[in-house]
């Protein structure tokens, strides 16, 4: 549905006209790359933590969101039904909404850890359209302040089974 790929592409970028950054004093600074911690994501395990604790919806919106991983095996079975290139209008509007992100609160740029208490998960949109700000340069309240979604989706991990 165009109207979907419209609203995730109104989100990431820098010609969102939705995402605003400002400045806040004392904000961490972007560090240079041999400055940041070296693990860049969360391992097998902490993500299997983060899927119980935040279910398999975005911590800001609240979209269900599917993991790469469950996009593929589908992808597998249904390649015409679900394209996957490499440029945003070459992939599925609806997957790529509900991409399943690990997000850093305080991004990874910033000296952002993997620690549970700095990441959630988010759907590609939210994550992409903070880019490396913190949540108080955005003007949105910290997930972590509200509960997760609570629902029944289990983000088609079925498939996988």
């Amino acid at each position: 549905m165009p109207v979907i790929r419209e609203w995730t592409e109104s989100l990431w970028g820098t010609a969102s006209p939705y995402i605003h950054f400002r400045p806040v004093a004392g904000a961490p600074p972007s560090l240079p790359d041999d400055q940041r911690i070296k693990v860049r994501m969360p391992n097998t395990a902490e993500k299997q933590l983060l899927h119980q604790r935040d279910g398999f919806h975005c911590r800001f919106c609240g979209i269900p969101v599917i993991r790469a991983e469950v996009r593929q095996a589908i992808k597998k079975v249904y390649p015409e039904a679900l394209p996957w290139g490499t440029k945003n209008p070459e992939q599925h509007a609806a997957f790529q909404a509900m991409w399943l992100q690990y997000d850093h609160l305080l991004p990874h740029a910033r000296g952002g850890t993997n620690d549970l208490e700095n990441v959630i998960i988010t759907c590609a949109p939210c994550n992409y359209g903070r880019w490396n700000k913190t949540v108080e340069e955005v003007g949105v309240r910290d997930p972590r302040t509200r509960e997760p979604v609570r629902s029944t989706w289990d983000g088609l991990e079925r498939f996988l089974q």
